[in-house]
């Protein structure tokens, strides 16, 4: 599902990341873990066609982000912390403004919005007008944005960022129910409770270099949590780089 070889990029003399190797299967939900400034953003932005690297290659579901733009984007969907909504329409009026971007039309789009409906529990919102909604009635409505298209590719990136307790449980739970055959979540956050609960692997990510990658159990190794485990590897890290 996703294939990434030697990738980097360059903020004119600086390095945000060096060289990235890796490859990740669908079936699963994939964690990126790294503090504050190390790459992960970038990384993801690269994936998601929003930047270009500045050496290396990376393809989605076999097209490659730099020569196939368009084609990766079909396949992917994007939700992160920060992305907004139109507060005068509904959250039907919006997931079909968007459904048309995607060529989801007609009753076609009313039954993939029937589905999600169904998936993320989206009756209070549909008939309502976002300026309306709560903080997790706005992610709902987001995920759904996102994935309208039923994508192989969904990118979260600090996606439970300031939801409240049930918010982040039914992001999770959602998370969850999305990992599936032809699929691949990858699941960027700081908070390793959340990495725990709904990742089968993990990368570590610090200063732009891939620290580690495995299974949980691979990653967490001697340590019984992954978040110590996590701070003996960024507290070397940082030690080789004074």
């Amino acid at each position: 599902m996703l294939t990434i070889r030697g990738l980097g990029k360059d903020y004119g003399p600086f390095t945000a990341l060096h060289t990235i190797d890796l490859e990740v299967a669908d079936g699963q939900v994939f964690g990126l873990l790294g503090p504050n400034g190390a790459g992960k953003t970038t990384l993801l932005r690269v994936l998601a066609t929003l930047l270009e690297p500045s050496r290396g290659q990376a393809t989605v579901a076999g097209f490659d982000v730099l020569r196939q733009p368009e084609q990766v984007r079909r396949h992917i969907g994007v939700v992160n912390g920060g992305m907004g909504l139109y507060d005068r329409l509904t959250g039907r009026e919006i997931l079909r403004y968007f459904g048309g971007f995607y060529g989801l039309r007609g009753a076609a789009l009313e039954r993939r919005i029937r589905e999600l409906s169904d998936l993320l529990a989206l009756e209070e919102v549909l008939d309502r007008r976002a300026g309306e909604f709560s903080t997790g009635m706005k992610q709902k409505v987001v995920i759904a944005r996102a994935v309208l298209h039923d994508p192989p590719l969904l990118i979260l990136d600090e996606a439970a960022s300031g939801l409240d307790i049930l918010a982040r449980r039914g992001l999770l739970e959602f998370v969850q129910r999305y990992r599936a055959p032809g699929k691949l979540v990858l699941y960027s956050t700081h908070v390793m409770e959340e990495v725990e609960r709904v990742c089968d692997r993990v990368a570590i990510i610090d200063h732009g270099r891939l620290l580690t990658e495995g299974s949980l159990a691979e990653v967490r190794g001697p340590h019984a949590y992954l978040e110590d485990a996590f701070f003996e590897l960024v507290k070397r890290e940082n030690a080789g780089a004074n």
